[in-house]
């Protein structure tokens, strides 16, 4: 998208530490992103060497926010829930919602554990182009100062019309079919802005992001690697 530069940093390992929390793809240099429910591996190594400079290098040109992404659903339990694209004005919100995950729901998104979200990153992750970049964000509360409760999001990888996934599911709303619908939706955008494939990072031991995606998208690769699986795979067909 014209405008818009886009830098990576190399992912890091699984070693102690806190490392940056963005996710995007394994291949180095990248810019990571937000949402686990066991999204993606998609955290970046030494990011920290970049400083505000570096980070803010990889923010947006002009954009226009798609407002034909927001949504209201109903999950399994008739709860109400919104769905939109990410706004620069939630990396507040990013913050209050990281600090509400427990430790096992952070370490699974973000393959690490940090005090807290740190805010230059925060604003990074809020800040997309609606097109290479995207997340949408689970909200409940008055539209004048929304909870967020989950976030999904893709980012570019070097691999032709590929994008890395990640999703995280406040543990409260778990298991109540919020996954499903955020997986659909993310994915559905991806492919209307050309993304034909979808690749995600998920610990070995995470049984429910395996199984969703399993359950609802089309696997073309899977492999395993010190403990994280790496999984590539499309729409199901018959989602369009």
């Amino acid at each position: 998208m014209p405008g818009v530069t886009v830098k990576r940093f190399r992912r890091f390992g699984r070693g102690p530490g806190v490392q940056h929390p963005l996710e995007w793809g394994r291949h180095a240099p990248m810019i990571p992103v937000i949402g686990r429910s066991g999204q993606g591996r998609g955290l970046v190594d030494h990011a920290h060497r970049w400083g505000r400079a570096g980070l803010e290098s990889c923010a947006v040109g002009d954009t226009q926010y798609p407002g034909d992404l927001e949504r209201d659903i109903i999950l399994n339990d008739g709860a109400r829930l919104r769905l939109r694209p990410i706004r620069p004005e939630d990396a507040s919100r990013l913050i209050d919602f990281y600090d509400r995950l427990s430790q096992h729901t952070a370490y699974q998104r973000f393959f690490t554990i940090m005090k807290r979200l740190p805010p230059d990153w925060a604003r990074l992750l809020a800040t997309v182009d609606y097109q290479r970049r995207l997340a949408i964000v689970a909200e409940t509360g008055p539209a004048t100062a929304p909870e967020l409760v989950a976030v999904a999001r893709y980012e570019p990888t070097d691999e032709p019309e590929t994008a890395e996934v990640a999703f995280v599911v406040q543990d409260g709303f778990q298991g109540r079919g919020l996954g499903v619908l955020l997986l659909h939706h993310l994915l559905d955008a991806g492919h209307a802005r050309g993304i034909r494939r979808f690749r995600a990072y998920v610990l070995a031991d995470n049984a429910r992001m395996l199984d969703l995606i399993a359950r609802f998208t089309s696997i073309r690769e899977r492999s395993l690697d010190a403990g994280v699986a790496s999984i590539l795979f499309e729409r199901r067909a018959g989602d369009d």
